[in-house]
C-alpha cells in the first residue's frame, strides 16, 4: 500500500467518523520555543491546554514533521528519520478512551477493501499505564484483545506532559509483531529494543492537571481536567514499511527512490556494503528533508532553521562524495524526490523552480567551500600531527567555521576519518559567545538593558496597548509606566525629566512598532507642561507597545494624560516605501517569474530594499523591465485594501506569505490592485498606488547564495534621486565637453584610448624589464661558486619583480644561480627570490632566503625552493636585507 494511499485512508476514516480534517501546518512552528513542527499534535496545543476555544470538537490531520535531535542517528537505524509524517485524532471534550480505542482498533485492523488498514488483529499488542484500568479495559473490552497482550508499563514509556505544568495523562501505545526472525517473543515489555514488537500509535488520554513538574516522571497530580482530551499519533513512515513489506523507512515508496538513484550514480549496489548503505540512507531521507523545508520556505543560513537545512543538503553532498560522486548530485536526486512526494503534497512539483534553485545554489556554494576549506582542514591537521597532538583546537575548528563557512559536522567528520580529534567543547563555547552578543543586541534594541520581567509585569497590570496605528495617527493617551535603564534590572517606576532618555508604556497609541521590515514610526509626545521625542516604538513582549523617548521640555510621569501624535510626513514617506516594497515583490515576479519570491525586506521613509529568490545578477534589461512594471502600476492608482481572513481562506485567494514567518488564525491581507499584489502583511500602507510616487530602482546585489536584494528610493527621496543623476550628467556633458546624449560616445572614446595607452605603457615596461634582465645577469657575482644578483629596482610590484627575476634567472643558464630582488611600489616592499636547478642541488631554498630577509623590510614570506615571494611595509630596509640575503647564500654555499 502506498503512503500516500495510506495517508488518504487515515484522513477518511476519521473524516467519516465526524472529524474536521485539518490540513497540516508548515514544518515552520508557531511555537516561538521550537525552530519546527516536531509532533502532530503541536498545531492543536492552544486548544488541548485550554489557552483557546477549539473551533470543532473532534479533528483530524497528516501533520508534516522535522526533528533533528538525532540527526548523527540517520541511517544508522530502520526508524530514524529527520522528516516524517504524523497522523492524528484528536477530540477536544468529546470523545475519551472508549472513542479512541475504538477509531484506532477499526482502522488498524479493517479489511482493506473497506478502508482499513489490514493488519492481522492478532499481531497487535497495547501498553498502557500501570494503573489505567479503563484503558486496559477499553481494549478487552471493545477490541476484544487477550489480556496477556495489553502490557502495564510506567510513567517513562506511558505517560505524557508538555514538561511544564499544565495538562498531562496516561497514553496507549498500539504495536505490531513482525515475527520470531526480529526478536523473541514476549510483547513490548520484553522487546526493550524495539526491532521485533514496533509501536506504530500513541494514544493521549489527557485527564489531569499537573503541577511540580520537573521531569518526564517526576511531577504532581492536582486533580482531573473539566474537560479530557484525546490527543493521538501515528508514525506514517512506519506504518508505510510495514505495510510494503520492507526493512526500515528508507526503502517505503517516498524515500527509496532517491536511495535508488544515489547508488546509481555512485557505482554502488544497496545491501552489499553497510558503510555504502548508511550513507545512501542518509542522502534520501536528507534530501526529502530539504525538499520539504525549502517547500515550506525556510533558507539556508548560519542560524536556526536555515543552519539545519544547510546542515543537511550539506551532509547529503558530502555523503555522494564519500560514495565517490564529484559531481553536482542535487540537480540528479531533487527531482526524484519531488515525483516520490508529490502524490501526497502536489505543491512540491508547482513550487520545484524556487525550490529547486535554493538548493542547487546550496550545493554549488558547498562546493566552493570544501574546495577551499578542505585544502585549510588539511593544513590544519598536518600541523596538528606534526606537532604530536593530533587534535585540532575550538579556535580552528570556529575559524573555518566562521571564516571559511566550514560547518563544524563536516570538520568532525573529516577529523575523524583521519584519526583526529576536535575540541568541540571550545568551538562550541566561541559559537555561545558569537550568538550572545548577537542576541545582546537584538535585545538592546527592543528593550535596552532594561529586563523583559519589567514589562511583562506592566502588561499583567493593564493589559494589551490599545494599539490605533492603522485608524489614526494622534490618540488621547495615559502614561501607564515610565521604564528608566538607570532604575535597574527590573526598569522601575521612574519620572523623566528634560534631556533623559527612557522608555514609555501607554494605554493606547497610534505609533507604529517596528515589525515586518518596517522602521518604527516618529513624532511626539505633548502633555500639560511638557514634551517628548519619540524615538523608536518597539514590541518587547507580545501585545504591549513600548516608546523610547527623549523627553524634551518638563517632567513625564506615570498617571500623566497626554497627546500622542505621529510625524505625518513620517508615516506617509514609511507608507509610501512599504507599499512600494509590495509593488516591487510584484514586479520581479511579473518579470522573473513565480519562483522570485522574497525572502525579507526593509523599509524606512523614502527608502526600501528587498530580498529575494533568485539565481544571478539581474541584467539591465531586467533591471528596467522591473521599474518599468513598477511604475505602470503607481501611474495606474491601483487602490491599496486590507482586510482580515483565516489562514486558509488567504491561501485560497493566493496571497503570498513571507516564507519562514508564522502567523495565527486571523491573518492580514493587503491587495494592490486586487490579485495584482496580495500578500499577508501588518505594516502601514498608503491608500492608492499613486501615492507612492516616483519609484526609482538604486542597486541590486547579492546577499548570499540563491538570493539578490534590490533597492530603490520613493516618493520625494526618488525624485531627490533622479535630479541628482541629471545634475551628475549635466556635470559631465560640461567637463567633457559633449552633449549630453554624445556623453556615451563621448566617454567611450576617451575609455578606448586609456586602454591603447595602457597597452603601449606595458609594452615599454616589458621592453625596460627585458633590459634590465640582461644588465644584472652580466652584472652577477661569483660567491663561493653561485652566481648572485641582488637588486632593489624602483616602483616594482610583486608581480612585475617576479617576472623580472624569473627572467634573470634565465639568463644564468646552467651554473648555480640565486636572484634576490626587492623593490617599493606605492608604499610596499615586495620581495623575489628565485635558484636555478644547480643551486637548489647545493643545498639552496628561496623559501628560506625569503624568510630570512623579510623581517628586515617589516614583512615575511615563503615558498618552494625554486620560487619564493614575500613582502613588508619598510622601505628603508631593503639594503639591509640584500646584504642579509647575499650573506646567507655565502653561509649556506661554503658549508
Amino acid at each position: 500500500m502506498q503512503t500516500a494511499e495510506i495517508r488518504r485512508r487515515f484522513l477518511q476514516h476519521f473524516e467519516q467518523r465526524g472529524h474536521t480534517v485539518v490540513p497540516s501546518a508548515s514544518l515552520v512552528s508557531p511555537d516561538p520555543s521550537l525552530l519546527f513542527t516536531v509532533a502532530g499534535m503541536v498545531p492543536f496545543i492552544p486548544y488541548l491546554t485550554g489557552r483557546e476555544p477549539a473551533p470543532f470538537p473532534r479533528a483530524t490531520s497528516v501533520q508534516k514533521c522535522v526533528r533533528t535531535l538525532d540527526i548523527e542517528e540517520v541511517g544508522k537505524t530502520t526508524r530514524h528519520g529527520t522528516f516524517f509524517q504524523m497522523n492524528g485524532n484528536f477530540s477536544f471534550g468529546d470523545y475519551f478512551k472508549d472513542g479512541a480505542v475504538q477509531h484506532a482498533w477499526e482502522l488498524v485492523t479493517g479489511a482493506v477493501a473497506d478502508g482499513g488498514l489490514g493488519f492481522d488483529p492478532d499481531r497487535i499488542w497495547v501498553t498502557v499505564y500501570l494503573d489505567d484500568d479503563e484503558a486496559a479495559d477499553a481494549w478487552h473490552r471493545i477490541a476484544g484483545l487477550p489480556k496477556d497482550r495489553i502490557q502495564r508499563l510506567g510513567k517513562k514509556d506511558n505517560y505524557w506532559h508538555t514538561g511544564a505544568d499544565g495538562p498531562g495523562g496516561p497514553c496507549s501505545e498500539i504495536y505490531f509483531d513482525r515475527g520470531p526472525e526480529f526478536g523473541p517473543d514476549g510483547g513490548p515489555l520484553v522487546d526493550t529494543a524495539g526491532d521485533r514488537f514496533l509501536e506504530i500509535w500513541n494514544l493521549v488520554f489527557m485527564q489531569y492537571e499537573l503541577t511540580d513538574v520537573r521531569s518526564k516522571e517526576d511531577f504532581r497530580v492536582v486533580g482531573e481536567l473539566p474537560k479530557k482530551n484525546i490527543d493521538t499519533g501515528m508514525g506514517l513512515e512506519r506504518v508505510a514499511y510495514l505495510l510494503q513489506g520492507v526493512d526500515n523507512m528508507y526503502e517505503i515508496d517516498e524515500v527509496a527512490p532517491v536511495l535508488r538513484r544515489g547508488a546509481e550514480l555512485a557505482g554502488v549496489t544497496y545491501g552489499k556494503d553497510h558503510e555504502a548503505d548508511v550513507r545512501l540512507r542518509v542522502v534520501a531521507d536528507h534530501v526529502r528533508s530539504g525538499l520539504m523545508l525549502i517547500g515550506d520556505g525556510v533558507t539556508p543560513g548560519n542560524e536556526g532553521r536555515g543552519y539545519i537545512l544547510r546542515r543537511l543538503l550539506r551532509r547529503a553532498v558530502r555523503s555522494m562524495r564519500l560514495l565517490g560522486v564529484d559531481t553536482a548530485t542535487l540537480p540528479e536526486l531533487l527531482p526524484v524526490s519531488r515525483d516520490a512526494m508529490s502524490a501526497s503534497y502536489p505543491e512540491l512539483a508547482t513550487d520545484f523552480d524556487r525550490i529547486a534553485a535554493v538548493a542547487y545554489a546550496e550545493e554549488e556554494a558547498f562546493r566552493r567551500t570544501l574546495s577551499s576549506g578542505t585544502a585549510l582542514f588539511d593544513t590544519a591537521v598536518r600541523e596538528a600531527k606534526a606537532a604530536g597532538t593530533p587534535a585540532l583546537s575550538g579556535e580552528q575548528a570556529f575559524s573555518l567555521h566562521d571564516t571559511y563557512g566550514f560547518p563544524i559536522d563536516v570538520t568532525l567528520e573529516m577529523a575523524a576519518e583521519q584519526g583526529v580529534t576536535v575540541d568541540e567543547a571550545g568551538f562550541r563555547a566561541l559559537m555561545q559567545q558569537q550568538r550572545d552578543r548577537a542576541r545582546a543586541d537584538a535585545r538592546a534594541k527592543r528593550t535596552g538593558s532594561v529586563d523583559v520581567l519589567a514589562y511583562r509585569r506592566l502588561l499583567a497590570e493593564h493589559g494589551p496597548t490599545d494599539w490605533r496605528a492603522y485608524d489614526t495617527l494622534r490618540t488621547d493617551s495615559r502614561v501607564l509606566g515610565v521604564v528608566s535603564e538607570l532604575d535597574g534590572e527590573d526598569g522601575g517606576a521612574a519620572e523623566a525629566r528634560a534631556g533623559e532618555i527612557v522608555r514609555v508604556v501607554l494605554d493606547r497609541t497610534p505609533f507604529y512598532a517596528e515589525s515586518g521590515g518596517q522602521v518604527a514610526d516618529a513624532g511626539t509626545l505633548t502633555w500639560d507642561g511638557g514634551r517628548a521625542e519619540v524615538l523608536d516604538v518597539q514590541r518587547p513582549v507580545k501585545g504591549l507597545v513600548v516608546h523610547q523617548v527623549r523627553v524634551l521640555e518638563g517632567a513625564l510621569a506615570q498617571g500623566a494624560e497626554l497627546a500622542a501624535e505621529v510625524d505625518r510626513e513620517w508615516r506617509l514617506s514609511a507608507c509610501q516605501a512599504h507599499s512600494g516594497t509590495h509593488v516591487v515583490h510584484a514586479a520581479l515576479r511579473q518579470v522573473l517569474g513565480p519562483q522570485a519570491l522574497q525572502s525579507g525586506s526593509y523599509n524606512r521613509p523614502g527608502y526600501l530594499r528587498l530580498d529575494f529568490a533568485w539565481q544571478g545578477a539581474l541584467t539591465h534589461q531586467q533591471r528596467a523591465d522591473v521599474e518599468d512594471v513598477a511604475n505602470a502600476a503607481v501611474r495606474a492608482d491601483h487602490r491599496v485594501s486590507a482586510r482580515y481572513m483565516t489562514l486558509p481562506e488567504a491561501q485560497a485567494i493566493g496571497a503570498l506569505a513571507l516564507f519562514g514567518e508564522t502567523y495565527g488564525e486571523q491573518v492580514r491581507v493587503v491587495e494592490i490592485g486586487g490579485p495584482w499584489s496580495r500578500e499577508l502583511c501588518g505594516g502601514t500602507h498608503v491608500a492608492g498606488s499613486a501615492q507612492i510616487g516616483t519609484l526609482a530602482l538604486t542597486g541590486e546585489s547579492s546577499v548570499g547564495s540563491g538570493s539578490r536584494r534590490v533597492e530603490a528610493v520613493v516618493g520625494l527621496e526618488g525624485f531627490r534621486y533622479l535630479a541628482r543623476e541629471r545634475d551628475l550628467v549635466r556635470q559631465l556633458g560640461e567637463l567633457l565637453k559633449s552633449p549630453t546624449d554624445g556623453l556615451l560616445d563621448r566617454v567611450g572614446g576617451i575609455l578606448s584610448r586609456l586602454r591603447e595607452t595602457d597597452r603601449e605603457i606595458a609594452e615599454l615596461r616589458a621592453a625596460q624589464t627585458k633590459a634590465a634582465a640582461g644588465q644584472l645577469a652580466a652584472d652577477a657575482r661569483d660567491v663561493d661558486g653561485v652566481a648572485v644578483v641582488t637588486a632593489a629596482p624602483a616602483g616594482l610590484a610583486g608581480g612585475d619583480l617576479r617576472t623580472l627575476a624569473l627572467d634573470v634567472r634565465g639568463r644564468l643558464g646552467e651554473r648555480p644561480g640565486v636572484v634576490l630582488l626587492a623593490s617599493e611600489a606605492g608604499g610596499k616592499v615586495a620581495v623575489v627570490a628565485a635558484l636555478t636547478p644547480a643551486a637548489q642541488a647545493r643545498g639552496l631554498s628561496a623559501g628560506d632566503l625569503v624568510k630570512t630577509v623579510t623581517p628586515l623590510v617589516g614583512g615575511r614570506g615563503g615558498g618552494k625552493a625554486d620560487v619564493a615571494q614575500g613582502g613588508g611595509t619598510d622601505a628603508s630596509g631593503i639594503p639591509a636585507a640584500l646584504q642579509a640575503g647575499e650573506q646567507a647564500v655565502a653561509t649556506a654555499a661554503g658549508r
